[in-house]
């Protein structure tokens, strides 16, 4: 995904475009010729992390309505007049960021953010925007209306979180150490059968991976999958997949990393050898890739805590490693 996109109509919104997609380190184009506002607007829906259409919010709805496909997938989407006076968030406000990007707008204009969700119109915490501001996801996406409403309806939510949050917790929101919640900040994935709460899930997990070459993307994948399930970690908290140098171009691993939206770090066998730590090392390795061990070593290389050493199986070596993560309270663009 690439980052913010601006499309204008006129003289003047362009040169406002042009002002906010330098602000914002993006880009700014022209709607006419060989720029068409359906083309755009297909690409940006495909490729980017946020679309600002400077213009009559009317166009953009035309434009956006035959690509909507949910809240946890499309970008966010901003319409902004070409005189400056108004950012309105369309679509996505909350998991996509529009409502936050409204305000940097405003911010940056002298322009008035017209902001429409209940939560934030009645000033109450917004659990989705929270996630988005601690580098999290939710699931499932349906369960943040039934929080909004407990919220809305001037009821507490109960919060459990298995780190500590310092300061204090927004209005309504009550934390918890155990016992049943409304909401968790949680890498653990649900029991079977489990009627879960909202899960919050930060997404800090690395899997290191090691491979024969020419190992099928679908095989990588089940491995993954089984050491996230031997760690009891949801898939939705893995960040990225580190390995050696010769594997960066791997196309099991390229692709798997394609399909899940993963980063992909890869690392010298110098860098490896060189960590520190009880590694499950293999003189075979040692002597086939230069380092005795990819898959621990490479998670722990990337700035990762080894929460699972490796698991082999069909070729495949994979281990789980953590991120530092210290969540806060912050919830919106300030």
């Amino acid at each position: 995904m690439t980052g913010l996109r601006c499309i204008a109509f006129t003289d003047k919104g362009f040169a406002l475009a042009q002002r906010l997609a330098h602000a914002l380190d993006g880009t700014a184009l022209r709607c006419g010729g060989d720029i068409t506002l359906a083309g755009w607007t297909a690409e940006g829906f495909a490729q980017a992390r946020a679309l600002v259409f400077v213009g009559a919010a009317g166009i953009a709805v035309r434009a956006c309505a035959p690509y909507l496909k949910g809240k946890d997938t499309d970008p966010a989407v901003v319409a902004m007049d070409e005189c400056a006076h108004f950012a309105v968030p369309l679509v996505s406000g909350h998991l996509g960021g529009a409502n936050d990007l409204a305000r940097q707008i405003a911010a940056l204009c002298g322009a008035q953010a017209v902001i429409t969700t209940a939560t934030d119109a009645n000033g109450v915490f917004a659990v989705d925007s929270w996630a988005v501001h601690q580098g999290c996801t939710v699931s499932p996406v349906m369960g943040i209306k039934t929080v909004s409403a407990k919220l809305l309806a001037g009821e507490p939510i109960r919060l459990r979180s298995d780190w500590p949050i310092p300061g204090t917790p927004p209005a309504g929101v009550l934390p918890m150490t155990d016992g049943p919640c409304d909401v968790a900040l949680t890498l653990a994935a649900p029991a079977e059968g489990e009627k879960a709460p909202l899960r919050v899930i930060p997404r800090i997990l690395l899997a290191g991976i090691g491979c024969r070459k020419g190992t099928p993307m679908a095989d990588i994948e089940a491995a993954v999958l089984a050491a996230l399930q031997k760690a009891g970690a949801d898939p939705l908290a893995v960040r990225g997949v580190t390995s050696i140098h010769c594997k960066g171009q791997e196309p099991g691993l390229v692709e798997l990393c394609w399909v899940h939206g993963w980063s992909f770090t890869t690392f010298s066998p110098e860098v490896l050898a060189a960590q520190q730590g009880n590694f499950t090392d293999s003189e075979f390795v040692r002597k086939t890739v230069g380092a005795g061990n990819v898959c621990e070593r490479s998670a722990v290389a990337a700035g990762g805590t080894l929460i699972l050493q490796k698991q082999a199986g069909k070729g495949v070596t994979v281990a789980l490693a953590r991120m530092p993560f210290s969540p806060d309270w912050r919830w919106q663009y300030e």
